[in-house]
């Protein structure tokens, strides 16, 4: 039995951040990290004709103001598998806001944007403009079609650098005492 991912260190030594992977690149499903079974767990189908464009998943050691772990999404047309660790650095950040999953009201819920550190094919990729504006623009589709029937309203209100994004990671990892703003749990 694996141990628990969620107990990883946010950041390799080299300084990258490790995403876990849950739901690989073409994925027509999300799938979820339980700790407390320590297994992926099946969530929920997407809506019918969509499937996860890259590889999806969470950083450990971390906690977004959500109380789960950051969540990531790892630019690579190469898609791996659940469970799969990757060292990462930012692109960027899409900044979304949605429903509360619990309260009435509005969250927001940031999606990283991560590049692989072991692929050089996208080590020209450093910021968001980097890539064509049809690619950043189906990204935005994706995670507004994603939460398409969870009654989440999702929003996108933009995208933010990748020295953003590396300081959200930085926010979120324990000894740190506010992630995006909030206090994390």
């Amino acid at each position: 039995m694996m141990g628990d991912l969620l107990t990883l260190p946010a950041r390799s030594e080299t300084g990258a951040f490790h995403v876990v992977v849950e739901s690989p690149g073409g994925a027509r499903v999300k799938i979820k990290y339980e700790p407390k079974l320590r297994a992926f767990m099946f969530s929920r189908p997407l809506v019918a004709g969509l499937s996860y464009p890259y590889d999806w998943g969470f950083i450990p050691g971390t906690a977004a103001p959500d109380g789960d772990p950051l969540d990531a999404m790892v630019f690579s047309d190469l898609p791996t598998f659940p469970g799969v660790v990757i060292e990462c650095r930012a692109l960027g950040v899409i900044r979304l806001k949605q429903n509360r999953k619990e309260a009435a009201g509005r969250e927001r819920n940031d999606r990283l944007i991560a590049v692989p550190i072991k692929m050089p094919r996208f080590a020209t990729f450093h910021k968001p403009s980097d890539l064509p504006l049809r690619w950043r623009q189906e990204l935005e589709e994706f995670f507004l079609e994603a939460t398409r029937f969870e009654h989440k309203d999702a929003e996108i209100l933009g995208w933010a650098s990748a020295a953003e994004g590396e300081r959200m990671v930085d926010r979120c990892t324990p000894g740190a005492n506010r992630c995006m703003g909030r206090k994390a749990k």
